[in-house]
């Protein structure tokens, strides 16, 4: 499967955006945690992904991309393309869509989805629903995926080429319960 790079990039941030949330984080405890709980939270993640146009920022911002991050999780967990693509036309229609092409901060030509004024849940509805969009349109929706780990609920877009990746990490979550099945059958053999 073929994805352009900045749709690969939007996949990236719309899995780090959903994994924020208190429900796929592992707990720490017994309590899990809101990876975007605050104002600088939210500008560490627009930081991290170097989310352009971002300028001050507020409550009615973190709630307005909590929103935003509720709704993709539902794209996440749809039960059939159908659902998934009204969820995500949902998404792109609330959030204004303005295609553009744009050259910036060192990238080739790309579409931006989002008007230049726009707000941060929509630069994040828009450019991350339209790269939902494009695995939909693929015919690839198996391909948006939770961790099988039973103490993880990560999402993560499956672009292995036989669509096989069970993990949201194979060197964490992949490879404890590896260990751990490798364990179980040395305890077995040895009892």
């Amino acid at each position: 499967m073929l994805i352009p790079h900045d749709t690969r990039i939007a996949l990236e941030t719309v899995v780090d955006l959903v994994n924020t949330a208190p429900e796929s984080e592992r707990p720490e405890g017994d309590r899990p945690v809101d990876g975007l709980a605050d104002i600088e939270a939210l500008y560490a993640f627009a930081g991290r992904h170097r989310v352009s146009g971002v300028n001050e920022l507020d409550e009615k911002d973190l709630r307005a991309v909590h929103d935003v991050r509720a709704r993709f999780a539902d794209v996440f967990a749809a039960a059939d393309a159908q659902a998934a693509a009204s969820l995500v036309n949902t998404l792109v229609a609330a959030a204004g869509t303005t295609p553009q092409l744009s050259n910036h901060d060192g990238y080739d030509w790309h579409v931006h989805y989002f008007a230049p004024d726009a707000s941060l849940a929509d630069h994040l509805a828009a450019d991350c629903g339209m790269a939902l969009a494009f695995i939909i349109v693929a015919g690839e929706t198996e391909r948006l995926r939770r961790c099988e780990a039973p103490d993880c609920r990560h999402a993560f877009v499956d672009l292995s080429r036989n669509r096989s990746r069970r993990y949201c990490s194979s060197r964490t979550c992949g490879n404890r319960l590896h260990v751990a099945a490798y364990r179980a059958r040395r305890r077995e053999a040895a009892g």
